[in-house]
């Protein structure tokens, strides 16, 4: 099969280079999707106050649960067509492009009504506060206008990521997120459009980003080639895309409901705690990113060496990838831990704002290599296939815990410190539950792999 200039070749040669080469664009197209998300945070912040800043922050956990089952299960499209590329499956690659970029705009324009609708109810079941809400209820509403073109972007790369392209998508995010910076300046700060302006230059800067994706994909000579006229739903392939990915997206989903009781409790402490929040966890976002880099690439090799039978190079993937997730983890982690007061200045220049963003940060940066460790056994088994399992554990070691600890050790000892602990406690839990099923697991796939 002949491989383009884009392309990486997951299945032969060294690895720790390719898995570089592959997960460094998507590490940096997360790290500027956040800064350019960024510059909404800090520019109502600095421009409109604190409140706004609270306003934008409390949605994210509560935006995240909305979307999160559908980017999960992106990650089926994702894995399945990798499989099918590395087995050289024209047919099935094509119909699985075809499957995934048809249920992506479905589920894009039923987000947008389901976000619309229920914006506002959803931010008063989280305890949003009074001086808040409205704000917060407009730029979720304006944020949901843009959510058919959030999917089709998103589903476009995974297709993207399969055959080992995570550069076009960077280049993709480069163009799409100036735009939303320079709107974001210009209606915020001469238009005084507040939070309605970040809002609709996040929705312009996804239509962008959704059109060059299709620009892409329409253009290809390769398998995966997408032609609008052949757009539907073939059900053996959506089938296998959500048995891969509903679990992911589930897990996703779940996580992010109890970040958003997490935000609930942080909105106890008011409109300063919940501005500190906001800033450390867009800190906490580019780890998270950088680690995720990471987990993808372990997703998409293991998926296409999967499909190749080549068992032994899979556990070289993983292995390979602990080190890398682990050293990126530990040196971004450093650096949000020491340079935090400075770096939270950025956001809000109020004492008491960083004093509460740090409070966050002290318990949560220099441990973070351990949520890295804890998604790349989950991403291993995805690209085998296996995603039901690690989505279970993954629910009771880390949803579990920390409603746990929100219910049961938070109300006794009230403190922004004290509910962050738990972040840690739920990685180590989840580690060791994931670890034993990855054992198991592997031994019964691989076991049938070198039979065939």
């Amino acid at each position: 099969m002949r491989k383009r200039t884009y392309e990486i070749d997951m299945c032969n040669g060294s690895l720790m280079d390719k898995l570089i080469s592959f997960a460094l664009p998507l590490m940096l197209s997360g790290i500027l999707q956040l800064l350019f998300n960024a510059v909404d945070i800090v520019v109502v912040g600095r421009f409109s106050g604190s409140q706004a800043l609270a306003a934008v922050g409390s949605t994210t956990a509560l935006i995240n649960i909305f979307t999160n089952l559908f980017i999960g299960i992106s990650l089926g499209a994702n894995v399945l067509t990798a499989r099918y590329y590395a087995s050289g499956k024209k047919s099935e690659v094509s119909d699985t492009v075809h499957t995934a970029m048809m249920f992506a705009v479905l589920s894009g324009i039923v987000m947008l009504f389901v976000g619309i609708l229920s914006a506002k109810i959803s931010l008063e079941l989280m305890g949003t506060p009074d001086d808040v809400i409205g704000r917060s209820t407009l730029y979720m509403r304006i944020y949901f206008l843009g959510m058919p073109f959030f999917m089709i972007y998103n589903y476009g790369a995974a297709i993207l990521r399969a055959i080992g392209d995570t550069k076009r998508p960077l280049i993709f995010l480069i163009f799409s997120g100036i735009v939303n910076a320079c709107l974001n300046l210009l209606l915020v700060i001469v238009f005084h459009l507040d939070v309605a302006g970040v809002a609709i230059g996040t929705v312009a800067s996804q239509f962008l980003s959704s059109i060059l994706v299709l620009w892409c994909l329409i253009r290809s000579d390769a398998d995966y080639c997408l032609r609008i006229s052949k757009l539907k739903i073939h059900p053996k392939y959506l089938l296998q895309i959500l048995q891969i990915g509903i679990p992911a997206g589930i897990q996703s989903t779940v996580i992010n409901f109890s970040n958003a009781l997490l935000q609930s409790s942080v909105n106890s402490f008011g409109s300063i705690a919940m501005a500190g929040y906001t800033a450390a966890n867009n800190l906490l976002g580019f780890i998270y990113m950088s680690v995720n880099a990471v987990t993808q690439a372990c997703m998409s090799f293991t998926s296409q060496n999967y499909g190749a039978r080549k068992p032994k190079r899979m556990d070289h993937i993983l292995l390979d990838c602990m080190v890398l997730s682990i050293g990126i983890a530990l040196a971004l982690g450093s650096v949000m831990y020491f340079g935090g007061p400075k770096i939270l200045a950025i956001y809000n220049k109020d004492p008491e704002v960083i004093h509460a963003g740090m409070e966050v940060l002290s318990y949560t940066t220099l441990t973070y290599f351990l949520c890295g460790l804890m998604d790349l056994f989950p991403g291993a088994l995805r690209g085998m296939g296996r995603s039901g399992v690690p989505m279970l554990l993954s629910i009771i070691g880390t949803v579990g815990i920390r409603v746990l600890w929100i219910f049961a050790i938070f109300p006794a000892h009230r403190s922004v410190a004290v509910l962050f602990v738990s972040y840690p406690v739920s990685w180590i839990v989840t580690i060791f539950m994931q670890v034993i099923c990855y054992y198991f697991v592997r031994k019964k796939v691989y076991g049938g792999l070198l039979k065939c």
